[in-house]
């Protein structure tokens, strides 16, 4: 063993011994294995199976020991986190001093920076210099990398770039403003869908690309109007029309439907750790690889949950109607009430999980009845005895600022649906491609939502009922029962995990 991964490994499991493991039995082998590859150089890919306050300290004390600058890609919430809490606690321990910051660009003095993943990925992707190369860098909660990733890559038109285009090129107004009728009169003619997004039509479509050729051979169009204009002859990419009913506004959107190509060359740049709490269900994590443009022969390791107190209950009827019968809806609320009066003496959140918005509706009016103002319907001012509706969209935008609910009941599986139009689009470029667009899009994504859900009710030991029979029929759902492990399974209700005694 070098003597930095040693100095790591001593120093870290001191400090295990007097604060305690967290619950992660994986420190020391993790926080080794870091310190070798960033002394090596070597691009390394870790699947913790934890939450980030749990595994944390097993990188933080590499990077704090280390001689190497280093950067800490992570969410702004998670840097504030680890600068407020955790690395101030490690280096009081340690008894050294070592320059620690939040920033969006490198500067000649820094250590260790911690930065956001849209500053990182936002340098490399447009070549802006902020970030020097070679510096050893982790990636943090990489679940989401692909999606910062497109977020990125995504062009947007929106009303104030119809307004930037109007004035910067007067004497075609007329032309401009024409354009805009003729979408704005399509786009608003469609029905309402719950997903507020709409596949943007071909005939719409021409209306950009008349408008953008006739002003590009003029040299006229702004540069949001030509990036966009540009790309829209790219068939590898999908576009879609966001709709502000009640405003009478619409954003037309693209981006690609496959991010690999663009981040294939930014890994050769600089050395990388990318850490996740669940990225591929194989712990050589293939699919993510592909997915990412990462090299396929990079290090990759998937620690395996603390099965002794790392575990969720979950409850699983194998004789519940199937979703989308016309038993469902009424057995769904028959089992969510009963659920929620057995907890309703435990003061911890309830989640009800339902994309289903008639659904949520029904739901919601049948346990108000009951529970009153702890109800609330994809409401975010709630305190932690309230009873949540939400659907998945909702639960995975704000689960990280809400509290750990002690019971989660789940309609069906966070499976992307066809009917949004977003996902279709996804999906016929799969097919197109002769790709397997489940096993290579829609399966991977549920089990990304169910294992980021259930990170952090493992470390509560909560209660997880799902009500979807298709992990019981379907060819699909040992998958999904691998990406719940490990957990206490039942296929009825017991009252003592809702703490009744037991009779």
């Amino acid at each position: 063993m070098n003597a930095i991964e040693a100095d790591v490994h001593s120093s870290l499991r001191d400090f295990l011994r007097q604060h305690g493991n967290r619950n992660f039995p994986h420190h020391l082998t993790m926080a080794r294995l870091i310190a070798r590859a960033l002394r090596l150089g070597r691009p390394t890919l870790m699947q913790t199976g934890s939450s980030v306050s749990k595994y944390c300290l097993s990188y933080l004390t590499s990077v704090l020991l280390g001689d190497l600058s280093v950067i800490i890609v992570a969410p702004v919430a998670t840097q504030q986190y680890l600068l407020d809490i955790e690395i101030p606690q490690l280096l009081a321990w340690l008894g050294i001093e070592k320059k620690v910051r939040m920033g969006d660009r490198w500067q000649a003095d820094d250590r260790i920076l911690l930065t956001s993943p849209q500053s990182w990925l936002g340098d490399r992707l447009g070549n802006l210099g902020k970030f020097p190369p070679d510096i050893p860098t982790i990636i943090e909660r990489a679940d989401n990398l692909e999606e910062w990733t497109r977020q990125l890559l995504t062009v947007s038109i929106t009303a104030s770039d119809w307004d930037e285009l109007l004035q910067s090129i007067p004497h075609h107004q007329e032309l401009i403003r024409n354009a805009r009728v003729k979408l704005t009169k399509s786009i608003f003619a469609r029905p309402e869908n719950p997903y507020r997004n709409y596949v943007l039509l071909d005939s719409e479509l021409e209306i950009i690309s008349f408008l953008g050729e006739f002003l590009s051979k003029q040299q006229l169009l702004t540069e949001k109007f030509e990036q966009f204009w540009q790309q829209s002859f790219d068939k590898s990419n999908i576009f879609w029309i966001s709709r502000d009913r009640d405003r009478g506004l619409f954003t037309l959107n693209l981006a690609p439907v496959q991010v690999r190509t663009r981040l294939k060359s930014i890994w050769q740049q600089q050395p990388v750790v990318i850490i996740g709490s669940f990225l591929d269900t194989e712990a050589s994590a293939n699919t993510y690889r592909q997915q990412l443009g990462l090299d396929q022969k990079m290090l990759c390791l998937k620690f395996a949950p603390n099965q002794q107190n790392n575990h969720i209950q979950l409850y699983l009827p194998d004789r519940f109607p199937l979703p989308n019968t016309p038993d469902f809806r009424s057995a769904f609320i028959e089992q969510s009430l009963l659920l929620v009066s057995l907890s309703s003496s435990i003061e911890q959140m309830i989640v009800v999980i339902a994309d289903d918005v008639p659904l949520q509706g029904q739901v919601g009016s049948v346990l108000a009845a009951e529970f009153g103002s702890r109800v609330k319907v994809e409401d975010t001012r709630i305190s932690h005895t309230s009873i949540l509706i939400c659907g998945w969209s909702f639960w995975k935008l704000h689960q990280d600022t809400l509290p750990i609910p002690r019971l989660i009941i789940i309609a069906t599986l966070p499976i992307p649906s066809l009917e949004n139009p977003l996902v279709a689009s996804r999906v016929a470029y799969y097919k197109n491609q002769r790709q397997d667009w489940f096993r290579l899009y829609l399966l991977p994504s549920a089990l990304k939502t169910l294992e980021q859900t259930t990170v952090p009710l493992r470390e509560s030991q909560s209660i997880v009922a799902l009500l979807d029979n298709r992990v019981n029929f379907r060819s699909y759902g040992n998958n999904i029962l691998s990406a719940l492990e490990p957990c206490a399974r039942i296929n009825y209700i017991d009252p003592t995990w809702f703490g009744y005694p037991d009779s």
